[in-house]
């Protein structure tokens, strides 16, 4: 066999496998298991290249039970590396080991680096404003409240951020004390459409400022959210609805996510969130439905979007992976994790949309065709969130004839 056939030839990684285990004095009971499952997800190459580092360790003199070689295997740097996803999802699955906390130390690293972007004189404020969120966060979890995510936190964090150098480069003031509602306002301004929830993290800084003897007065009290109610968002027009269409029902070329994401979202109102955690055991091939996180009854498929699945599914197939998502990413084939918020809100760029649009393309137009109220009770929303995609015009034909 020759070198080129040798490198692909299927059998490669239980081979080494095997002599892995001839070179241990005491081969671990979960090695032939941990080898067969690095062989599905992996090809021979890579897998094999995973056995190499893994030998490496269990050969030296450090303990090889499975928490402290998980350890041991971590990478330094943003990244664990294929070997610790592998362990990590290995051992979790059969109890053998906890996870490790690599998502926190990222999330740490995040709020790291928001708190030094802020300027010198103003930075120890946003640092102890930030320790509150974690001890915040920490005391719900004792209680069993609902504490604040990392996104959360993150999203904070940058609008004091981007507060920050508003004070410095545009009003040259490097005191929180100095603050006041004019301030406030202009730095709103810059982004309207995110006025409530900037408003909403900057009432909560500058609570905790005044607790802390940091300003007198509250410079955000007496300031409304907006001026405006009711959905501002884009939406698609009847032709570009066609197109979108047409694209994602008929163009083999178009990637498998794209087609299922806009499909989904165009025809069901299928959100980022909802199509994230679609997982494999949610669809019943029977009836031709599936079940979207958050909604209280399955929703079943036309011919059109059940055939878009069916390919996303074969697609999903050929990566041969053990995620029990549908949409699956070359990051998370090897894990458990779903693909990540980041990746579905990028996977509609090749058609120029974003998937909030066209989710609330037909999230309007349900609303103002059908009663609001059952359109929240079929999506699982409240009734005043689906009242918020109401328009305030009235078709003619729907008025009585006076």
């Amino acid at each position: 066999m020759c070198s080129r056939c040798w490198q692909r030839q299927p059998q490669r990684p239980f081979v080494q496998g095997e002599h892995l285990a001839e070179r241990l004095e005491h081969p671990p009971a979960w090695l032939d298991e941990f080898v067969d499952q690095v062989a599905e997800v992996y090809s021979p190459g890579r897998a094999c290249n995973v056995l190499t580092v893994l030998g490496r360790l269990l050969i030296n003199e450090h303990p090889n039970h499975p928490q402290a070689l998980l350890d041991r295997a971590r990478r330094p740097g943003r990244s664990l590396g294929p070997l610790a996803r592998s362990l990590e999802a290995f051992f979790t699955e059969r109890g053998l080991a906890m996870p490790t906390d690599h998502a926190e130390k990222l999330a740490a690293g995040r709020r790291m680096r928001r708190i030094e972007a802020v300027t010198a004189a103003l930075r120890p404020a946003v640092a102890s404003f930030a320790e509150s969120l974690l001890i915040a966060r920490a005391r719900a979890r004792r209680a069993g409240t609902l504490p604040r995510s990392d996104r959360t936190i993150d999203v904070a964090l940058a609008t004091l951020r981007d507060l920050a150098l508003f004070l410095n480069h545009e009003r040259g003031k490097q005191d929180w004390s100095t603050v006041d509602v004019g301030d406030i306002e202009e730095f709103l301004n810059l982004q309207p459409n995110n006025r409530p929830r900037r408003l909403t993290v900057l009432r909560q800084f500058f609570r905790f400022a005044r607790t802390r003897r940091l300003v007198l007065i509250d410079p955000t009290r007496g300031l409304a959210h907006t001026t405006q109610k009711g959905f501002r968002g884009r939406t698609l027009t009847i032709a570009q609805q066609r197109v979108a269409f047409r694209r994602w029902t008929t163009d083999t070329t178009v990637h498998p996510h794209e087609a299922l994401v806009g499909i989904l979202a165009l025809l069901h109102g299928a959100s980022s969130r909802e199509l994230q955690l679609l997982r494999c055991d949610t669809i019943d091939q029977r009836e031709c439905t599936i079940r979207l996180d958050g909604r209280p009854h399955p929703v079943p498929l036309d011919p059109a979007s059940w055939a878009v699945l069916t390919r996303c599914l074969a697609h999903r197939q050929s990566q041969r992976t053990r995620n029990s998502h549908v949409i699956v990413t070359t990051v998370t084939k090897t894990g458990r994790e779903p693909a990540s918020a980041a990746y579905l809100s990028h996977v509609l760029d090749a058609c120029g949309l974003a998937p909030r649009t066209v989710c609330s393309t037909r999230l309007v137009d349900l609303v103002n065709t059908m009663d609001p109220k059952l359109v929240a009770v079929a999506f699982g929303m409240d009734p005043e969130a689906a009242m918020i995609y109401l328009a305030d015009y009235v078709d003619p034909i729907r008025l009585p004839n006076s």
